[in-house]
């Protein structure tokens, strides 16, 4: 298996063709690592990874704030050195990614002007006009990349990549979107490549030649203005020649940020068709990503030379025992990304990274799970996520589980969620589970329906709740028409719908149902309450463009600041800026929201030792319910 053979980059020789895509991590007040990152990076050597590449790493703060890894304090210094000999001890190689910044992509505050190429505007703040470097400051930067790449060397990292893609500072420089100098570092290609090539050479000269630089690049942004696979191509051939040792093939930008860092809504793979014809015209390494989890795909990719390396990103993340259990074959155990971004959602607004269905994800050595003390009798009641993921918990733990469903299947929720064609990725997750509950020794009983004189007479010693939810149905006049259904019952192929679909919000569940019908309607409509689609919905900013983009090409129509106030078999009322229309449809889906079933924990409460979790407390996300699931089971 080519994926599980020796590569090389430069003189760098790895023991498999499978890396960990730089994603940025928490770090201590002074930008070191911190021992938590550490250890998460460990974890992914541990699972067998060949290369760990980390998150960028700023070589100066001079201009700008700190908003990841910063190089310039001692303390950097002796973490990375650690960060390396614990990479080492697992027999993985590390590279570090170095940046000399955001530029326009700077976390700013609003009232601080980042610097750029040029005067291009702010992302976070599109009203703030960036500040043109000078030429002695970006002089001044190629020193620092220099100095940067000297102390990742003396530290005893493997080799460095430069973070010159996906519309970062030094991509800034590089694309005419961004970069309207008239001198030197700006004009033609080779102008705007300056500070990148000289960056290059002042690694090169600070490091030596045989130091293996990595070059991260976007030969393609995918937005209007932005760089074509054209000029990405003569980038590459120009990156060669400077004495890069391998390409990092990127797709995207911020401005598309879903086709950088993918969503549950894009089609596997997703990069690989750039990387493949960036390799066709270079003699060194291409290193590609984008939802490769499978290792069929990835093998595929590697033998048919689309690429000579495999990034693992969010992948790693839900799984950081991917290489090794590919290579004992038991990669039906390995567990799935969803593609939720819930890591990034974390990140994006303060919070510690975390895994939707890895609660052990930058808390490896948090959440220890134990061997049981004394035997005891556990009953979970519901087979969606959490449920399946307590009952897991507690028979990894010893315990004697029993796992009742009501249905014939197991998934809870997330058979509607996974319905649709563009969300395999959540019922991969579905099937991963259900395998795991199959080969476990958990006593599964389906079309079981629990009651509260059932679950008393068991005398269980604690029995968890994870009953899910249902569909909220508004008091709308007419909501019991015939022609009303449920956005779940839709999505899980249980009714059929016609020609002509309205469905009546649009949230996340609306928007996707919307989609989902529209791959066969002649017609889509969504009526939404507030003044715009996904308002309530909280997900990361790439999740929202793909979905929006997915509803945008879908051609479904959207009336928002619109409420329904009357439906019958002919039509659907609504009222929009105080003023009655109607419109008719052959199937009206109502996709409203959900409310908990918890009517039996109040039937059990104060009776038995009764816990309820997931969407059975407050319907919420993926990650809630898998969270909760583990951590009662954990701590029984």
């Amino acid at each position: 298996m080519k994926l599980l053979k020796k590569g090389y980059i430069g003189k760098l020789e790895l023991k498999n063709r499978v890396y960990m895509a730089p994603m940025g991590t928490a770090t201590e007040p002074d930008g070191s690592f911190s021992d938590r990152a550490i250890r998460y990076y460990e974890e992914r050597a541990i699972g067998g990874t060949g290369l760990i590449i980390t998150g960028a790493n700023q070589v100066t703060l001079k201009y700008e704030a700190k908003a990841c890894n910063v190089l310039e304090s001692p303390r950097s210094f002796e973490q990375l050195n650690f960060l390396a000999r614990r990479i080492h001890y697992n027999d993985a190689k590390l590279c570090i990614q170095i940046t000399p910044g955001l530029g326009r992509m700077q976390f700013t505050t609003g009232d601080v002007v980042p610097y750029s190429a040029s005067n291009s505007n702010a992302f976070w703040f599109p009203e703030v006009k960036c500040k043109p470097y000078s030429i002695g400051q970006i002089k001044e930067l190629v020193k620092k990349m220099g100095e940067g790449a000297a102390k990742v060397k003396a530290a005893g990292a493997d080799a460095v990549e430069l973070h010159g893609y996906g519309g970062y500072l030094m991509d800034q420089f590089q694309s005419t979107l961004w970069n309207k100098r008239k001198d030197e570092y700006g004009g033609d290609l080779k102008g705007r490549m300056k500070f990148s090539l000289e960056c290059i050479s002042e690694i090169k000269k600070t490091c030596g030649k045989d130091f293996p630089v990595l070059f991260k690049f976007t030969p393609y942004h995918g937005v209007e203005g932005g760089r074509e696979l054209e000029e990405g191509i003569e980038m590459a051939k120009i990156l060669e020649t400077a004495g890069v040792d391998a390409l990092h093939v990127d797709v995207g930008c911020y401005e598309a940020w879903y086709k950088a860092i993918n969503t549950v809504y894009q089609e596997s793979p997703t990069q690989i068709h750039i990387a493949a014809e960036i390799k066709k015209h270079v003699n060194i390494p291409i290193l590609s990503q984008g939802k490769l989890y499978n290792p069929d795909l990835a093998e595929d990719a590697l033998e048919k030379e689309k690429a000579d390396f495999i990034g693992l990103g969010h992948q790693s993340l839900a799984d950081p025992q991917w290489v090794n259990k590919v290579q004992k074959n038991e990669s039906y155990d390995i567990v799935p990304c969803l593609g939720c971004n819930e890591c990034l959602y974390a990140g994006f607004t303060g919070k510690i990274i975390h895994c939707a269905v890895n609660p052990h994800c930058f808390a490896e050595d948090y959440y220890p799970i134990t061997e049981a003390k004394e035997n005891k009798r556990i009953l979970v009641i519901g087979g969606g996520p959490g449920g399946m993921v307590a009952a897991l918990t507690a028979a990894e733990r010893g315990l004697e589980v029993e796992l009742w469903e009501k249905t014939n299947q197991l998934g809870g929720t997330l058979l509607a969620a996974g319905g649709p064609s563009f969300k395999q990725d959540v019922m991969n997750y579905v099937k991963y589970l259900e395998g795991k509950i199959h080969r476990s020794n958990i006593n599964l009983k389906l079309m079981k329906e629990g009651t509260a004189d059932e679950v008393l007479r068991g005398d269980y010693d604690k029995v968890i709740l994870a009953t899910g939810s249902r569909a909220f149905m508004p008091p709308i006049n007419g909501i019991d028409s015939e022609k009303v259904v449920t956005a779940n019952d839709i999505l899980t192929g249980k009714v059929k719908y016609g020609k002509d679909v309205v469905v009546i919000g649009g949230g996340l569940v609306g928007c996707e149902t919307a989609a989902f019908c529209a791959e066969k309607t002649k017609n889509v409509t969504i009526i939404e309450m507030l003044e715009d689609i996904l308002v309530t919905a909280s997900h990361c900013e790439n999740n929202d463009q793909a979905l929006r983009q997915l509803v945008k090409d879908s051609e479904i129509d959207i009336v928002s600041n619109a409420k329904v106030s009357k439906i019958s078999n002919e039509e659907i009322e609504y009222t929009k800026d105080d003023k009655s229309y109607s419109t008719k449809a052959d199937t009206y889906i109502v996709a409203a929201g959900y409310v908990p079933n918890d009517e039996l924990f109040d039937e059990l409460n104060g009776k038995v030792n009764v816990s309820k979790i997931g969407d059975a407390v407050v319907p919420d996300k993926i990650l809630t319910a898998v969270h909760q699931g583990f951590h009662i089971a954990r701590n029984l």
